[in-house]
């Protein structure tokens, strides 16, 4: 056999990441679009290779999608967009122009005697990676904060509301503060009662129903966190707000587009969804947990703490403290795990209050076992390296290298 051969036959035998020279990490931070965000239900990658090669009419597919949108979170109709970013600019968008076809293709120029106000509470004026207010001013929107970043009242959103108010988005997500901002009943109450509607970015949220049911007129989920899907978002909601959100891929939205195989994988994640068994992945959490907690019980300088999720979604996490007698900070404790065998990725965004978490809803099988031994490894570690004492990096220059 040649040397052709050999590397060819070497090549099949690589996993995808091997071949692309991408680390095989370990994920316990949760369904986090830096780390791909969740592992894909095997039902929407049947789907999805099924449709691949197929040709559909793609208005027809969204009708589809439209369908089991609606019959899983209770909405009037839905359908699928690129991500929740998008999602939230397509619903803008709607509001601000309705159906009008030159309005839409003239955005983000808003149309003269058009609506163009989008009221956010303070302490939702937040970035997951990108800025709320650069998603809402992409669809033309002018934002409107009510309130202060820890106390919002009601009489603050009220006041907010103009002749020119088009929408009041409410976010939920852990990185919203977390205390004193109105909850969605009253937010919305406020918003209906001077013909208002409301926009739910629900990105990172279990319950496909509930925000309806408290208010919202168009909630916007992800298509593959919880739900096990790709990438994309879920527009759903009151019908004549989401054909005037879908009719925006006529303008900006063009930029947005989802394909088939994405449309089809979110619909097989949706029904997959229906019949998944949620009791048991939430006892394979439990476990995993009980297993980090009492691995890092008794050691020096580390305090561990199952708490629940910040926006209550159905699952728990272990907050991990981590002291000077351990011998790391927590951003150097969470840079070891980074630099381990396998390497672990740990919940990091509040790494500069002394703790991150662990998360164990993207576990592979085997993998809660791997992450007790990093810990004991990583904590054992002596002398310790270098960077067991490193502070939190918050400089630019990390991204602005991309592409080496």
């Amino acid at each position: 056999m040649d040397s052709r051969s050999d590397f060819a036959d070497a090549r099949r035998n690589q996993t995808i990441r091997e071949r692309l020279g991408l680390r095989p990490i370990i994920n316990v931070s949760g369904t986090m679009t830096a780390l791909g965000a969740s592992i894909i239900v095997p039902e929407a990658i049947r789907a999805m290779a099924e449709i691949a090669p197929q040709f559909v009419e793609m208005d027809d597919l969204h009708r589809a999608a439209s369908k089991v949108v609606a019959r899983l979170t209770g909405a009037e109709a839905g359908f699928i967009t690129a991500s929740c970013a998008s999602g939230i600019s397509l619903a803008i968008a709607g509001a601000i122009t309705g159906t009008n076809l030159l309005a839409i293709e003239r955005l983000p120029d808003v149309s003269a005697g058009l609506k163009d106000e989008v009221i956010v509470q303070y302490g939702h004026m937040v970035s997951f990676g990108g800025n709320i207010d650069q998603a809402i001013r992409l669809s033309g929107g002018k934002v409107v904060q009510a309130g202060t970043v820890s106390v919002v009242n009601d009489y603050h959103v009220a006041d907010a509301i103009t002749e020119r108010t088009v929408a009041g988005l409410y976010v939920v997500s852990h990185h919203t503060v977390q205390y004193g901002m109105l909850p969605l009943p009253q937010f919305a109450e406020i918003c209906h009662a001077a013909g208002v509607p409301v926009i739910v970015d629900a990105a990172s949220e279990y319950d496909l129903q509930g925000f309806l049911k408290q208010g919202a007129d168009i909630v916007i989920y992800s298509g593959h966190k919880f739900l096990g899907g790709p990438t994309t978002g879920i527009v759903a909601g009151r019908k004549d707000l989401v054909r005037a959100a879908f009719l925006q891929n006529r303008g900006i939205g063009r930029g947005m587009k989802v394909g088939k195989e994405s449309i089809a994988g979110v619909i097989a994640a949706l029904e997959a969804w229906e019949n998944r068994d949620h009791a048991g992945i939430r006892k394979r959490e439990t476990a995993a947990l009980a297993l980090w907690h009492q691995t890092l019980s008794g050691l020096p300088g580390i305090k561990a703490e199952i708490v629940p999720d910040p926006t209550d979604n159905p699952l728990d996490r272990l907050h991990v403290s981590v002291m000077p007698e351990s011998g790391y900070t927590a951003a150097g404790l969470a840079k070891a795990l980074s630099l381990a065998e396998p390497p672990i990725i740990v919940r990091n965004h509040e790494v500069e209050r002394g703790h991150f978490y662990l998360d164990p809803c993207n576990l592979h099988e085997g993998e809660a076992e791997l992450v007790a031994e990093g810990l004991k490894s990583a904590l054992k570690a002596n002398p310790k390296p270098d960077y067991a004492l490193m502070t939190p990096s918050k400089n630019s220059r990390s991204v602005l290298r991309w592409p080496d």
